[in-house]
């Protein structure tokens, strides 16, 4: 909500500043009680952006009432610029002005105009014109404030982040988040009056997937949005950890059941040592073998004692 407030302040200030651009002279046509001279017209702020013909128009008054009309023309950090024109000769000087860009245009039976044929970030400055005639001098101004659209980008950045930029925009842009989180803005302004606005934004939710930033200027609104790095992993992860969890108890179940039959594999072999005495036996038939070769002998000597005896 905050958002769409400050987005309508900023958009009626545009709409003022342009409303002044275009009928500005207009306005400006004011007179006295009498009726015979216009009043001294107040300063105004003038929004134009870069690239656009600004008209700049002097206090209204009839041209056989003025004698002199002079512009001066006080560009930011440079050297005022210096503009006559005289009505009853229609000759036009300038003095230290060297912007082609700048020209002074005469319309009959309406004060001479200053036009700006398409402006630039050099024009942002204050415009004065003043009046002379023999009843006295009439001053108005403009505060020129040259508008600059921001270059806008948005890209991730670490998990969980964004960054959102408006680069070199004058004056500096506003950014704001959908959904809103943790953000930090930061502003770098440059050399020729311009800012660049980024601002870093982080989200802690798994379910946020996408992010838009807003961009508010006096240009105009914007809008852009952008996936997250590695949401779409943390997805896959959500996803597949039921078959993962699956996958793991399967085998665990496998693997168990191969050691059982391991187990039992072992144990059923073990009866089978029992015919290792007959493997003896066998192996002690030479024995026995040797032993009965020998017995005739024995008994061959148990006989010879067994003779009577002459």
């Amino acid at each position: 909500m905050l958002f769409f407030w400050r987005t309508s302040d900023i958009a009626v200030l545009l709409i003022w500043g342009i409303f002044v651009a275009e009928s500005s002279c207009m306005n400006r046509t004011q007179t006295t009680e009498n009726g015979s001279l216009p009043i001294a017209a107040v300063n105004t702020t003038l929004f134009v952006q870069m690239g656009e013909k600004a008209l700049l128009c002097c206090p209204a008054i009839p041209l056989t009432e003025a004698i002199l009309i002079i512009w001066t023309i006080t560009l930011r950090g440079l050297p005022s610029c210096r503009i006559t024109y005289k009505v009853d000769t229609k000759e036009t000087n300038k003095t230290n002005c060297t912007d082609r860009r700048v020209i002074c245009a005469s319309i009959s039976d309406q004060s001479p105009n200053l036009q700006i044929s398409a402006v630039a970030l050099e024009h942002d400055g204050y415009y004065s014109c003043e009046i002379v005639t023999p009843q006295g001098n009439f001053l108005g101004g403009y505060d020129l404030q040259v508008l600059v659209p921001p270059h806008l980008t948005l890209f991730p950045g670490e998990i969980g982040t964004a960054v959102c930029e408006a680069i070199a925009g004058k004056p500096a842009a506003q950014i704001f988040w959908t959904p809103d989180e943790d953000c930090g803005t930061k502003k770098e302004s440059h050399s020729n009056g311009t800012v660049t606005v980024r601002s870093t934004c982080h989200w802690e939710q798994d379910n946020v997937s996408a992010v838009v930033c807003f961009v508010s200027h006096l240009t105009g609104n914007y809008s852009l949005s952008v996936g997250l790095k590695g949401d779409g992993n943390r997805s896959l992860r959500q996803q597949y950890l039921p078959y993962i969890v699956s996958s793991l108890v399967i085998l665990t179940i496998i693997g168990c059941i191969w050691l059982l039959k391991i187990s039992g594999f072992r144990k059923c072999k073990l009866p089978k040592s029992e015919a290792i005495p007959a493997v003896e036996e066998d192996e002690m038939q030479p024995y026995a073998s040797y032993t009965e070769k020998s017995n005739p002998l024995y008994d061959t000597v148990t006989k010879v004692e067994a003779l009577p005896v002459l």
